[in-house]
């Protein structure tokens, strides 16, 4: 070991590091130095000592607060001051305007690689590792020569917090003129080709990258939202991003005032401007359309009214205050239109109030409206009709009504032929197939009719016949009897023979009838059975044509009365059973 070099011990360096430590710190107060600061601050507020005094030779008012008096701790200060609640000086100020050169110096050239330059470049401004120029096959330390220029490096010796973190520090905005003259020059590119394609071929169709913008404006997606084709969603953002924002409308502090808190701007920030041409009028002219008008009206009528002795209120009372309202338009227009032929009955010249109109007089107005390509009213007194895209009042399959103007049983149905089956061929009047509930209700309380038998009908006729004419019959009876015995047994057998050969017959064509019937019915089960079973096989709704599944054909009567027997009755109690 040589004698001079001297090992401390490890335990006194802590030691001796403590104690330096300690040093450092404040000594913390006791609680006798406490008691004498509350002293001497009660003492300066009630004026029997001197205030404290600043660095500047001022006096600090006693009574104001310590969260102001009191310095922050990264402030720097050795006694009491206010200097930190004062305006900064303006050398103290960073200068946001100032522009640091960016981007490569172009003043200087250099040849040759220095050391501690990039290897890969040559650059002295980065090393290796942050160079951002494609790697070199041969590299810039081992190359014979090199042709670099070093970047500007900005200096980071900001004075104050806002000028370290301004983003826009050293930018000029003259450069953002070369942007903009750049896409000019492509726009007029485009604009001579579109040109020239018409000179050469008037026919051409133009595509929608090349111009007709709006052809297709309806199909593309509102800026700001997100369509889901599988979910069928759409997800809204909470603000489209393309919108010009309400406080760049107009950029002078002393225009609109607009509310960041709740984005609102509610007066016209272009007064010069008329609010029908501007494209932001404020959000007072947006309140002051529609119906918020005619609220107000009737809010002012009845103050009105009840500073004149009229009990209404709007809130409390709305049907009594907008019938009085009407009701006073009315004597309004009545006391006008009463004064105004007075006059006219006093001095005349009622035919010069019959004219007509300019416009038909002169065949012209001057009413400006603007139209798209489309034929819609964009700006103008007529305001476009808004109308269903569905087709209205179309009867089809021989309808009088539209589907939904009958209801019953909860079902809805047409009104001219109650019927409950949609797209369906009309054959007049029927009955509905279901009754409501309050008509079955109604027909089971009312009491059931008894039913008379044969026998008491004939005990009821004979009571209501008068005497006279039951024993005329009875003396009439004998008389048929003896005629009958005095004819001859041949006419007898004749008149048998006509009746048989008459009941053949009518069996005969009865038979005939139950087959054709039949033969009709089955033709009609195996007609709607093929129609079923091809309204399975075509199960894809995507291909089949639209009202395909349907017949528009007027149906014969034995397709009605199979329908009629097939029909399911709601009203049958039987029915369950089947």
């Amino acid at each position: 070991m040589s004698s001079g070099i001297v090992r401390t011990p490890v335990s006194q360096i802590i030691n001796n590091k403590a104690d330096q430590d300690a040093e450092e710190e404040p000594k913390k107060k006791s609680r006798e130095d406490w008691r004498k600061a509350k002293e001497l601050e009660e003492a300066r507020k009630a004026g029997t000592a001197p205030a404290a005094v600043d660095e500047e030779g001022r006096d600090i008012n006693p009574h104001i607060p310590q969260y102001i008096s009191n310095a922050p701790w990264y402030y720097g200060t050795q006694g009491p001051t206010l200097k930190h609640q004062r305006p900064q000086h303006e050398d103290e100020q960073g200068q946001l305007d100032k522009r640091a050169p960016k981007g490569l110096d172009t003043t200087k050239i250099v040849t040759k690689f220095r050391k501690g330059a990039c290897e890969n470049c040559g650059a002295m401004s980065h090393k290796r590792k942050d160079c951002l120029e494609r790697p070199r096959k041969v590299q810039a330390r081992y190359a014979e020569s090199i042709v670099v220029h070093d970047e500007h490096i900005v200096s980071e010796a900001s004075i104050n917090y806002d000028e370290k973190r301004d983003r826009w520090s050293s930018y000029d905005p003259a450069n953002h003129r070369e942007i903009v003259e750049e896409y000019e020059k492509v726009e007029e590119a485009k604009r001579q080709l579109k040109a020239e394609k018409l000179k050469n071929d008037p026919d051409a169709e133009i595509s929608d990258e090349e111009g007709n913008e709006d052809k297709y404006v309806d199909e593309v997606d509102m800026p700001g939202t997100k369509v889901d084709s599988k979910q069928r969603i759409t997800v809204r953002n909470l603000r489209i991003r393309e919108d010009t924002a309400k406080y760049l409308r107009n950029l002078d502090p002393n225009s609109a005032y607009y509310d960041p808190k709740t984005r609102s701007m509610r007066d016209n920030p272009n007064p010069a401007t008329p609010a029908e041409e501007a494209e932001f009028a404020g959000e007072n002219f947006v309140r002051f359309s529609g119906d918020t008008t005619a609220q107000a009206t009737a809010q002012l009528f009845a103050w009105e009214a009840h500073g004149k002795g009229v009990d209404v209120h709007l809130l409390a009372e709305p049907t009594k205050l907008e019938l009085l309202q009407k009701e006073y338009e009315q004597k309004k227009e009545q006391f006008k239109s009463s004064t105004k032929t007075h006059i006219v009955e006093k001095y005349g010249g009622e035919e010069h109030l019959k004219v007509p109109p300019k416009s038909l007089l002169l065949a012209q107005t001057e009413e400006y409206i603007e139209y798209s390509r489309s034929g819609k009213v964009i700006k103008g007194v007529e305001k476009p009709k808004a109308r269903s895209i569905y087709e209205e009042d179309v009867y089809i399959n021989n309808h009088t009504t539209v589907w939904g103007s009958f209801w019953n049983a909860g079902r809805w149905g047409y009104k001219c032929c109650k019927s409950f089956i949609k797209n369906s061929y009309c054959v007049g009047m029927q009955e509905p197939e279901g009754y409501s509930d309050h008509q079955q209700q109604a027909n089971s309380s009312a009491p059931a009719e008894p039913v008379e038998t044969s026998a008491e009908v004939e005990t009821r006729i004979q009571e209501d016949e008068p005497p006279e004419k039951v024993a005329s019959e009875a003396e009439s009876a004998p008389s048929s009897e003896s005629s009958s015995e005095e004819e001859e047994p041949d006419v007898r057998e004749k008149k048998k023979s006509k009746k048989k050969s008459k009941k053949r017959e009518k069996r005969k064509k009865a038979k005939e009838q139950r087959k054709r019937k039949e033969a009709k019915e089955k033709e009609a089960k195996e007609k709607a059975a093929a129609t079923e079973k091809k309204m399975q096989e075509d199960l894809d709704d995507r291909k089949r044509p639209y009202n395909s599944m349907y017949d528009v054909k007027a149906p014969t009567e034995d397709e009605i009365e199979e329908w009629k027997r097939k029909r399911p009755r709601d009203e049958d109690p039987m029915a369950q059973f089947l």
